[in-house]
């Protein structure tokens, strides 16, 4: 199972106070748009989006069908396979990909200690 580009979704209070300390760790801006509340910055391999007012926890994210670069994978496992899968190995679905249809979609689980991960594919 090919689960694509691993970030962290941060939950902030103050994108600017946080886009100026994640940048003194080395990370710059790679895309989002600040005005509307969302960063996504990144550091060597390390990717990670700041998000203001958006949900209430930090969430672990995957886009199957990306790099670390968000460029185009040329193969990859489909969000509706992944999903499958996970629910039959038992794991609940917080959101549901819908499985009738193709392209973009996402779906979100939650880990045993509540640590939501989303998957989310863009193509």
């Amino acid at each position: 199972m090919k689960l694509g580009a691993f970030s962290v979704s941060l939950n902030v209070k103050d994108i600017h106070l946080s886009k100026s300390f994640y940048e003194k760790l080395g990370f710059q801006a790679f895309g989002g748009d600040i005005t509307q509340n969302w960063l996504i910055m990144k550091n060597e391999n390390c990717v990670i989006g700041l998000f203001q007012g958006m949900f209430e926890k930090n969430i672990l994210t995957f886009n199957p069908g990306w790099n670390q670069n968000a460029e185009n994978l040329e193969t990859f496992t489909d969000i509706r396979d992944i999903q499958k899968k996970l629910k039959s190995e038992g794991i609940k679905m917080l959101t549901d990909a819908d499985e009738g249809t193709v392209g973009p979609a996402h779906m979100i689980i939650e880990d045993p200690d509540g640590n939501q991960i989303l998957l989310d594919q863009h193509r």
